[in-house]
């Protein structure tokens, strides 16, 4: 019998987001970057000395390093090893640091940058994608969608979603942007409005369409597809706050 004390409605907790290893590691070579620490044209040392220092596997080292090459932030070059990006890059980070710490204004209008971005990814991504590429952006939109049927967040299978149409776009200049700016937003949206399978199964509905628009080769159809889904979910963010 329960006390009138009892706690019974479980919608007042929130599922917890357990930060992986290659997580964390991204976390400290961003500050590290960031603080100038490590600048640019600096070498990291070895896979198997990372892994030795920061006391994890080689995977999750490996799975860091490649995540920080496609945002931009690091370089891969023959013969030399991983590098620190260019210096364009850090003043970038930096700068969209500046504007996530910001107010609500500002991260609004960050919104906005974000769709004229991924809405042009998309379009590009039709245009010039082939089939195995095509393969590759159906292997994101299939991960994100297990994870949604399990009842999970899939906050990071949602970031790979786009990254991967901006990675396809082959505009190394909209995938760098696009891979700073994106993951963010979706970490402040997310913490903005609850979680909610109705809410995911949307947003998987969006993804889809978004999907088909690419597998078709239909530029503008894709394009309308993430223009409504990148509206969609600026609505949901604003409805959540009032």
């Amino acid at each position: 019998m329960s006390s009138q004390g009892d706690v019974t409605d479980l919608d007042l907790f929130q599922e917890i987001e357990v930060e992986k290893p290659a997580d964390l590691i991204i976390k400290q070579i961003r500050q590290l970057i960031s603080s100038g620490r490590l600048k640019p044209g600096m070498r990291l040392p070895s896979e198997r000395v990372l892994a030795e220092r920061f006391g994890v596997g080689r995977g999750h080292i490996r799975e860091a390093l490649k995540k920080l090459e496609f945002y931009g932030i690091l370089k891969t070059q023959p013969q030399k090893g991983t590098i620190v990006a260019s210096l364009g890059v850090k003043a970038l980070e930096g700068l969209i640091s500046n504007i996530l710490a910001t107010d609500t204004t500002d991260f609004e209008s960050l919104m906005e940058i974000r769709a004229l971005l991924e809405v042009y990814a998309a379009r590009l991504a039709a245009q010039r994608s082939d089939q195995s590429e095509i393969d590759e952006i159906l292997s994101a939109f299939e991960e994100f969608r297990k994870k949604v049927e399990l009842g999970h967040s899939a906050l990071e299978e949602d970031h790979l979603f786009h990254l991967k149409i901006a990675e396809e776009s082959k505009n190394p200049v909209l995938r760098s942007l696009i891979g700073l700016i994106t993951p963010d937003i979706i970490t402040m949206s997310r913490e903005r409005q609850k979680t909610g399978e109705e809410r995911l199964q949307t947003t998987l509905k969006e993804h889809e369409k978004i999907l088909e628009g690419i597998r078709s080769r239909d530029p503008e159809q894709a394009a309308a597809a993430m223009s409504e889904h990148m509206e969609m979910a600026h609505n949901r963010r604003r409805d959540h706050q009032h």
